[in-house]
């Protein structure tokens, strides 16, 4: 696992600084019962798959779970467990969790790779932002590659400081990277996007994407709570 100072990994991040041209993006609206998310018709560019796996052990929820959603398992009534990535189906497994734990105000990140379909990765995201649920991530929590972005979600962020993060650049299924496009090609815009979605400024959504970026898609940077810190406010 590689550690150390991230500002020594970073030299390369200010000088991605990104001018970038709004796009368009067609949306088809999905309805899950009560519950409505939104897809992108077609992902852009290296948004297909984010995952990062590692071996974890063996994970199960910390008790036996209400009921489970999915990654989702619900070990009280207000507060569920995520274990595994997001998927395609996983969005409508998690307003099946809505529908039956109204309730519902914080997700434990335990180990999150990421996902396998990073479209329905935002949209689940944008549902956690929606209905107001905190995210956090416990002591020996994993998450990675597109799990960084649900955690970014949470009305509420929050994670211990053995809590691990890991970012990488996407690459699409032409084996092209972020930093193959220039920087103001509208491929990146749907990123910067969502990350002001979540709270984030312009300028920290620009530099918190360029930051992800500086680590090749097969190389991933490991960051602690306190190096996530600086690119994103934590609770």
């Amino acid at each position: 696992m590689k550690t150390g100072n991230i500002l020594e990994n970073l030299g390369m991040a200010s000088l991605f600084a990104l001018v970038l041209i709004a796009a368009p993006v067609r949306a088809a609206t999905l309805e899950t019962e009560e519950i409505v998310y939104e897809i992108a018709d077609e992902a852009p560019a290296g948004t297909t798959e984010r995952f990062v796996a590692q071996p974890f052990g063996d994970v199960s929820p910390s008790r036996t779970p209400l009921a489970s959603f999915g990654p989702f398992h619900m070990v009280a009534s207000d507060r569920a467990e995520l274990i595994g990535s997001v998927e395609t189906e996983t969005p409508a497994q998690f307003a099946a969790l809505l529908r039956a734990f109204p309730t519902l105000k914080q997700i434990d990140m335990i180990d999150c790779p990421g996902t396998g379909d990073d479209e329905a990765n935002l949209a689940l995201a944008r549902m956690v932002r929606r209905h107001g649920v905190s995210t956090y991530v416990p002591d020996g929590g994993s998450v990675r590659s597109g799990g960084v972005e649900l955690f970014l979600a949470g009305a509420q962020r929050r994670a211990a400081p053995t809590a691990e993060f890991a970012v990488h650049s996407w690459r699409d299924e032409d084996g092209y990277e972020a930093d193959d496009f220039a920087a103001n090609d509208p491929v990146h815009q749907e990123y910067i996007a969502f990350y002001r979605e979540m709270g984030l400024s312009d300028a920290e959504a620009r530099s918190f994407y360029a930051m992800t970026n500086s680590a090749p898609h097969d190389d991933a940077l490991y960051l602690n709570s306190r190096d996530l810190a600086r690119y994103v406010r934590l609770d």
